[in-house]
C-alpha cells in the first residue's frame, strides 16, 4: 500500500508538473503567433498551432513529465484500489495551482488555498479508508466495451470539441479526464495478463483501448490548456478522472475499504473532488482581470504578452 502510494503521488507531481509546462508552451507558442501575424484569435487551436506549441520547450519537457506520469500512474493503478489511486493522481490539480503562483504569475486567493487543504486532508481520509484493490479480472466482452467506449469519446469528442472551438475549454478538459481514467481501468483489467506474455498482450484489446485514451487524453488535455485557464482545465479533468473509474472500479473490479472504513472512504472521495473543483472555480482570472478576491497576475516579459 505505501509503495502504491508513493507512487500514485510522484505521478501527481509529474503531471501537475508537466501541465503547467505545457500551459507555458502553449501560450507562449500562441501569443508569438499572435504578434508576428497581428492577429488577434479567440477561435480554437488548429493542428498547426497545436503542433507548434509542441515544439517549445517548456511543452517538451512537460510532455516528458507526462509520460513519467503516464508510467508511474499505470503502476499506481495495479497496487491500489481505483478510487485511491486515481484520486491521488488527481491532486496534481494542487501541484498546477501551486506552480502556477511561480510559472503562469497568477496569485492564489485564501479561499484557493482553502480548497487546496480541503483536498490534501481528503486524501489522507482515503489512504486511511483504503483496502485491498480488486483483481480487476472481468470477461473479455469487457474489454472490447472499454476500446469501444475509449474510442467514441476521443474521437468523437476531439470533433465535438474543434467544432465548438474557444468555447470547449472545460469541455476538453472533461474529457481528457475520461481518457486518463479509462486508462486507469485498462490497467487494472490487464492486471491478469503475464506482462512477459506478449502474445496474449497484443491480442487484447484492452491494451489498445489503453494506448486511445491514453493519446487521446493527452491531445484533449493540451487543447484546454491552450483556449482556457491552466486550472479550470485541470479541474475538469480532475472529475473525469476520478468519480467514474472509481465507481467502475467499486462496482465491478472488486475495489474495498477497510471494514468499517466504507463511509470514511466515500467522505474523503467527495471532498477531494469537490476540492479539487473549488481550486478552479475561486481561481484568480487568467486573463488580467480581478475581482474582489483576486489580485491582478504579475507583468509578464515582453514575447509573453497577452494577445
Amino acid at each position: 500500500m505505501l509503495i502504491g502510494l508513493l507512487t500514485a503521488v510522484a505521478a501527481s507531481i509529474c503531471y501537475g508538473t508537466g501541465s503547467v509546462l505545457q500551459a507555458v508552451g502553449s501560450r507562449k507558442s500562441a501569443r508569438r503567433e499572435a504578434a508576428a501575424t497581428g492577429l488577434t484569435q479567440h477561435g480554437g487551436p488548429s493542428l498547426s498551432s497545436t503542433a507548434k506549441a509542441a515544439m517549445t520547450w517548456e511543452f517538451i519537457v512537460g510532455t516528458i513529465l507526462d509520460f513519467v506520469g503516464f508510467g508511474l500512474g499505470a503502476l499506481a493503478a495495479r497496487m491500489l484500489p481505483l478510487f485511491l489511486s486515481q484520486t491521488v493522481i488527481s491532486a496534481n490539480l494542487v501541484i498546477t495551482a501551486v506552480l502556477s503562483v511561480k510559472l503562469l504569475g497568477i496569485t492564489l486567493t485564501r479561499k484557493e488555498w482553502t480548497s487546496i487543504g480541503v483536498v490534501c486532508s481528503a486524501l489522507v481520509l482515503l489512504a486511511t479508508a483504503a483496502g485491498p484493490e480488486g483483481s480487476g479480472h472481468t470477461p473479455l466482452s469487457t474489454h472490447w466495451w472499454l476500446l469501444a467506449v475509449s474510442v467514441l469519446l476521443m474521437v468523437g469528442g476531439t470533433a465535438v470539441v474543434r467544432l465548438l472551438g474557444g468555447r470547449a475549454a472545460i469541455l476538453a478538459g472533461l474529457l481528457s479526464g475520461l481518457g486518463f481514467g479509462a486508462l486507469g481501468v485498462g490497467v487494472r483489467i490487464l492486471n491478469g495478463i503475464d506482462p512477459y506474455d506478449l502474445g496474449a498482450l497484443l491480442c487484447d484489446p484492452a491494451l489498445y483501448a489503453i494506448l486511445v485514451a491514453g493519446t487521446g487524453g493527452m491531445y484533449l488535455h493540451t487543447v484546454a490548456l491552450q483556449i482556457g485557464s491552466v486550472n479550470g482545465a485541470t479541474a475538469a479533468l480532475v472529475v473525469g478522472e476520478t468519480v467514474l473509474p472509481g465507481m467502475i472500479g467499486v462496482w465491478w473490479l472488486g475495489d474495498t475499504s477497510r471494514p468499517g472504513f466504507a463511509w470514511l472512504a466515500v467522505a474523503g472521495f467527495v471532498l477531494a473532488v469537490a476540492g479539487a473543483v473549488a481550486v478552479a472555480w475561486f481561481g484568480a482570472p487568467e486573463g488580467g482581470e480581478s475581482g474582489p478576491d483576486t489580485a491582478q497576475p504579475r507583468p509578464e516579459p515582453q514575447e509573453l504578452l497577452t494577445r
